[in-house]
């Protein structure tokens, strides 16, 4: 054998960008392009069940990023050890673990909050973005790459339930983040100005309403057609 060729068996391949084209793709496509509400459809329980007021939704978006995240690492750490026929059973385990640590966080930190979304947190076992994710990218990728792709998926989640959460809190009840704003620009007018709220916003009508908006402008934008 000759140096040539020995020195082109030893020779490796450079190794990927942490942020190559590839992997930006993996955060970037869920935002827009793939995002699991409003192309894939999933998630709509909670997009339509929270998204009446900002903090509640806020805390509902920290909270599906991390255990999309976590479950997304943890499943493709383990993912040369799971038999395939109990796949499914490993990965509600461990989504089930994550949701409980939450839970829990929620119940010792912010008892209110707990309250609030404890059935939504715990739905969040079922969430079809999470076990879509797990079943279609962590079991056969490595734990980077999942990690990015966990990441984008629950961010494409989070900035549409917020931008929901965000119209139906100011239209609903006039207010942001529990800031009366609706009273504030009423106030600068005069007495004699005053903005109104529609309850329609703080019904499921409502949250309905403004994602078939949210839907119909980024499928305008990006051309995207239902086959």
């Amino acid at each position: 054998m000759s140096a040539e060729t020995v020195e082109k068996a030893i020779e490796k391949k450079p190794s990927e960008a942490l942020l190559s084209k590839r992997r930006k793709k993996l955060i970037s496509d869920p935002l827009v392009d793939d995002n699991p509400i409003t192309i894939q459809v999933l998630g709509i329980c909670s997009a339509l069940a929270v998204t009446t007021q900002m903090k509640p939704t806020l805390v509902m978006a920290i909270s599906v990023i991390f255990v999309v995240v976590m479950a997304n690492l943890t499943i493709s750490l383990l993912r040369n050890t799971i038999p395939s026929r109990v796949r499914i059973i490993v990965q509600l385990a461990v989504v089930a673990t994550l949701v409980t640590l939450v839970s829990e966080i929620l119940r010792a930190f912010a008892y209110d909050m707990y309250k609030e979304l404890s059935v939504f947190v715990g739905l969040i076992i079922t969430n079809c973005i999470v076990m879509g994710r797990l079943e279609a990218f962590a079991l056969g990728n490595k734990p980077y790459d999942s990690i990015l792709d966990g990441f984008g998926s629950a961010l494409g989640y989070s900035w549409i339930i917020l931008t929901v959460a965000f119209f139906r809190e100011l239209w609903g009840s006039g207010s942001v983040f529990g800031i009366p704003v609706f009273d504030y620009v009423s106030g600068i007018f005069g007495d004699d100005f005053s903005l109104a709220t529609n309850g329609l916003m703080v019904s499921p009508v409502g949250a309905f309403i403004i994602l078939g908006l949210i839907i119909w402008v980024q499928r305008t934008k990006t051309g995207y057609v239902e086959h």
